[in-house]
């Protein structure tokens, strides 16, 4: 059970200081916006780059942008460990996958609530990772769409079937409450922003998640 805290929460004038109070996290959840794909911008690249010079965290990338065939391969030669694109958003993800994978990355599709987990059926041994969005992909802060519950316990379903070691991540509206059944119901990273930084003792709080996600883990 690996818990991502989602910087998007953190205190933009203070990063090196927020991102080792999250030490005990295995990544830190990075979301580039762009103002296209999603109707907010936030980081780029050159907070990244940054990011890597004052913390030792991995870095899981977000990328919520159109043409990511462009910029994605940008992360990862930065150092990003991971990086994540939307299936919505890629002209040829295949290629994209490989060309991450090539330059040392983990890579990762992500889908929004209304896309379908058989769309991304046929990528799956082209990635590491594959992220179910709980929310509309966009803002921080949102409540978890019980709608898009069955699409966890059915991408496990696939990952299983192929027979590939691939990580189910889900993000949006993660906290507390909701993280066993997440959990029982095949998600293994967990992308938390506000469940994490609201809590003046944050690696006590990841510690709180991981340990209520392995608790119910299927």
């Amino acid at each position: 059970m690996h818990i991502h805290p989602s910087i998007l929460s953190a205190d933009y004038a203070n990063f090196e200081r927020d991102l080792k109070s999250i030490s005990s996290a295995d990544a830190a959840h990075v979301d580039v916006m762009d103002n296209h794909f999603v109707p907010n911008l936030t980081f780029g690249l050159g907070l990244v780059q940054a990011l890597k010079k004052v913390s030792d965290l991995p870095l899981d990338i977000h990328l919520m942008i159109e043409n990511p065939e462009r910029w994605a391969p940008e992360y990862a030669a930065a150092g990003a460990e991971s990086v994540t694109f939307h299936l919505e958003a890629s002209n040829d993800p295949i290629w994209l996958a490989r060309e991450l994978r090539k330059l040392g990355s983990r890579s990762a599709i992500a889908i929004k609530p209304n896309t379908s987990v058989e769309d991304v059926v046929e990528l799956l041994p082209e990635i590491d990772m594959l992220l179910i969005m709980t929310v509309e992909p966009g803002f921080g802060g949102q409540a978890l769409i019980q709608s898009t519950l069955s699409k966890i316990s059915q991408a496990r379903s696939e990952i299983r079937n192929s027979g590939l070691e691939i990580a189910l991540q889900v993000d949006g509206g993660v906290t507390e409450d909701n993280i066993g059944e997440l959990a029982k119901l095949g998600a293994d990273v967990f992308v938390a922003g506000s469940a994490v930084f609201k809590n003046p003792d944050r690696n006590e709080q990841i510690s709180e998640l991981r340990a209520l996600a392995k608790a119910h883990s299927s």
